[in-house]
């Protein structure tokens, strides 16, 4: 099979232990096996529902169960919002692969690490619910990440602009919050997955930088004013700080890209 058929294998499947199998095989595979790559075909139709188990139940963003963290119960649901968020990220970086067709043969590398790395941080943090007497399902959840994708679907520019360096991005900002706070919870082995997810993380919105200036110097393009546009045009999410523009630095903004999303946040 070629590597986008090998990557919609993977993410249309619904049992999350399979899921993850299937990807630990393909990111094994790649360096030694170069899979072909479909040159100059246009994308397929946008997958409305990727293969995901059928709990836990989606709802609104303003209907997901909120706890206080301090509390077991309300760590749990923390937890599982993280490994909702790591699997929905499993199913984005495959789509990258499956979708957008005659680009460099290291994209694809790369999101196929990124879908590994991702299937791990989820792993991890399945792990822990457990260990806290709950499971992936157990709480209800949004789809906002996958809507994203469905409306990035025919335009790979749009979708490296708006879902790695926007919603994958507030991870930046928010995980030292959230390190702290499970830290005060006296929970380390949290502390500790959430140090790997936020390293981890940090080069995943990287690779979207890295492609997004790819296809915009491949189109001509100025990657700043077509950001603004694309947020525009695609209603993407408000931009709210405060901004760790430490991490996001690493993860390839630029100076004028700060300064940018700063004014944004701050509605000008």
């Amino acid at each position: 099979m070629d590597v986008h058929a090998q990557a919609q294998r993977c993410l249309m499947e619904r049992d999350p232990e399979t899921k993850l199998a299937r990807v630990r095989e393909l990111d094994a595979r790649w360096p030694e096996k170069r899979p072909r790559v479909c040159d100059g075909v246009s994308a397929p139709e946008p997958i409305a529902v990727p293969g995901r188990p059928p709990r836990p139940r989606l709802v609104s963003p303003r209907e997901v169960e909120r706890r206080q963290v301090s509390t077991p119960e309300g760590r749990a649901a923390l937890l599982h919002a993280l490994a909702h968020i790591e699997f929905n990220a499993v199913n984005l970086a495959l789509d990258a692969v499956y979708r957008f067709r005659g680009l460099p043969f290291e994209y694809y590398g790369d999101w196929v690490r990124v879908a590994a790395e991702e299937a791990h941080h989820f792993a991890l943090l399945r792990e822990r619910l457990r260990a806290l007497g709950h499971d992936y399902g157990d709480f209800t959840a949004h789809d906002g990440l996958w809507e994203m994708a469905v409306k990035t679907a025919h335009d790979p520019l749009a979708r490296m602009a708006l879902v790695p360096r926007v919603l994958e991005a507030r991870g930046l900002d928010a995980s030292p919050t959230l390190i702290a706070k499970l830290r005060a919870c006296g929970d380390a082995r949290a502390v500790e997955i959430m140090a790997i997810i936020q390293r981890d993380e940090i080069g995943h919105v990287a690779v979207g930088s890295r492609w997004y200036r790819y296809l915009c110097g491949e189109r001509g393009l100025d990657p700043v004013a077509t950001f603004r546009r694309l947020l525009r045009e695609y209603d993407g999410p408000r931009l709210r700080g405060p901004f760790d523009h430490v991490a996001r630095r690493r993860a390839g903004f630029t100076e004028q890209e700060l300064d940018l999303i700063e004014e944004l946040a701050a509605g000008r």
